[in-house]
């Protein structure tokens, strides 16, 4: 059985299943985005998260810009799926971002974070009153909040605010793609994020530990649970046009490592 933590309230396992390759985003090539839009029809996307519950999971991570994915995340928590989500954040597809945490929260989320792009931007203005003025709206809605971010400079600068309740932090600094670069997967990125996420005394979800897929799932998941907080969990985006137990093989993978510890 997967370990769980008391994550700013709720319980998580230490596991969770991300939906990248759900909407596509493969972070690799547009053919490989495309191939994963097309093997994720909505009952793919089920099928995924009924594994993820028969594995041991509890909890799910998506974006609320996809409309495919949004609507099946709606149909999954309205006919009683036991996954509890968590919501990435963004406004791209709306006006306001109270508007897209009032939607979030409608849905069902159990937490929040906003998406690492807006939070990025936010730093490089040193615009912390929209920070707050979003975070403290979704608070006003009941939830857990959190921001990702693509830095580990712009997590601790978040962190010196202390207003949000957790933190995203990725192990490759993927901010490249949202400055127009291309996709930068550096391993020298991959100790500052650590460390950065041993630095923050909140908890955090970890994620990119693979580096969308450019690493052996065994070594990234023996490295990450080594170099985060016994507080803190990891998202894995998982593909299973790839392989078809990769759900199964990732928990069992993560149930023996963090065994051995």
């Amino acid at each position: 059985m997967l370990p769980s933590v008391d994550f700013c309230g709720l319980t998580i396992r230490r596991l969770i299943v991300g939906a990248n390759p759900f909407g596509g985003y493969s972070h690799q090539s547009k053919s490989r985005d495309a191939e994963m839009v097309a093997f994720h029809t909505k009952e793919q996307i089920f099928e995924t998260w009924h594994r993820a519950e028969a594995a041991g999971i509890n909890t799910m991570i998506t974006n609320n810009e996809t409309p495919r994915v949004m609507q099946s995340v709606e149909e999954y928590l309205s006919g009683g799926g036991a996954l509890q989500w968590i919501a990435q954040v963004n406004n791209r597809t709306g006006p306001e971002m109270t508007d897209a945490v009032d939607h979030v929260v409608d849905v069902g989320c159990k937490a929040l974070y906003f998406h690492g792009g807006r939070i990025d931007q936010l730093y490089l203005d040193q615009d912390a009153d929209t920070l707050r003025t979003w975070v403290e709206h979704a608070k006003s809605r009941g939830t857990i909040v959190g921001v990702a971010a693509h830095a580990p400079e712009v997590h601790l600068w978040v962190d010196s605010l202390n207003v949000v309740d957790f933190h995203a932090v990725p192990f490759f600094n993927c901010g490249s793609l949202h400055d127009g670069r291309g996709h930068k997967f550096q391993l020298k990125d991959v100790a500052t994020a650590t460390q950065c996420i041993r630095t923050i005394q909140k908890p955090v979800i970890a994620y990119k530990i693979m580096g969308a897929g450019r690493i052996d799932p065994r070594m990234a998941f023996e490295y990450t649970f080594d170099h985060i907080k016994p507080t803190d969990v990891v998202n894995v985006g998982m593909h299973r046009g790839d392989k078809d137990d990769m759900v199964e093989e990732n928990v069992s993978i993560a149930e023996e490592v963090l065994r051995r510890d």
